[in-house]
């Protein structure tokens, strides 16, 4: 339940903080009246996500259990690739993200309405699917009911409370480093998900040594114990892991671990606005 509470805080805080910073700077350069437009563009990204969750769940519903275990271990596998791109990305523009959405919503004002729903609507979306996708392989990873999802869920709402503070200037903090360890946390539980990705594939006869365990602790760590539960909730953890899954794991968190935790090169000066453009606070 904690893995899925981080990925539902970490990714709905994002798109909480691009909505914020749309909005204040609609705000404070006079443009509230195209609030609405910007609401909407939002508003079809969120049913989108939504949309494309429930597609997820009730679509794999009706499927052989071979077919699903292929569908789940290639959107798990999908869905670790687009999470370790995401914090990449979050670790090296965390920075200059208020300064790229206020350029893009220069042009998008520039330009009309129209632009302003897609430019919003392109700005939440991708987290909104990420989140999507990452929050249901997540749960199927677990398979622990629906406390994952409630977890997933807390998440984003504290996300939601806590954008809404940053918006009130009630809230401040060291956001580049709020997402440095979320991240490093994240990764862990990518790598739990990735392992779960590979047992699938292995149950749908689509890659080899289903058979073959690196090792087999569950006579210590009883999978329906309450620490068995615990790790499998927050690490995804599995206490007979195939050979392949466990190589796979490794493979994937001591290297992306170590590049994520790398100390970054100074970043350098942000390009200055152009002329007559307003200037944010």
């Amino acid at each position: 339940m904690f893995g899925n509470f981080l990925i539902g805080l970490r990714e709905g805080l994002e798109a909480s903080l691009v909505v914020c910073i749309l909005v204040a700077y609609l705000v404070k350069t006079g443009h509230r009246r195209r609030l609405p437009p910007l609401w909407a563009g939002v508003g079809i990204a969120v049913a989108l996500s939504l949309a494309f969750g429930a597609l997820l769940q009730f679509g794999s519903s009706s499927l052989t259990f071979q077919a699903k275990e292929a569908l789940g271990g290639t959107l798990s596998v999908l869905s670790v690739g687009l999470v370790t791109w995401m914090v990449f990305w979050m670790r090296r523009t965390a920075r200059h993200l208020k300064s790229e959405l206020q350029d893009k919503l220069d042009a998008a004002l520039a330009i009309g309405t129209g632009a302003l729903v897609i430019t919003s609507f392109f700005a939440v979306g991708r987290e909104g699917l990420e989140t999507s996708l990452f929050i249901w392989t997540a749960v199927q990873a677990t398979g622990d009911g629906v406390r994952p999802l409630i977890g997933a869920l807390l998440g984003l709402a504290t996300s939601v409370a806590l954008g809404w503070l940053f918006y009130r200037g009630a809230l401040k903090i060291n956001l580049a480093r709020f997402f440095r360890w979320t991240g490093a946390m994240l990764v862990v539980v990518a790598a739990g998900v990735l392992a779960y990705g590979i047992h699938d594939l292995q149950e749908a006869d689509i890659l080899p040594g289903l058979h073959s365990l690196a090792f087999d602790i569950s006579a210590t760590i009883a999978p329906d114990s309450w620490y068995g539960t615990l790790l499998k909730g927050v690490f995804n953890f599995q206490p007979d892991p195939t050979v392949l899954q466990a190589g796979v794991w490794g493979l994937y968190l001591v290297p992306v671990m170590a590049l994520f935790l790398l100390p970054q090169r100074s970043p350098s000066a942000p390009r200055p606005r152009t002329a007559g453009a307003p200037a944010a606070e």
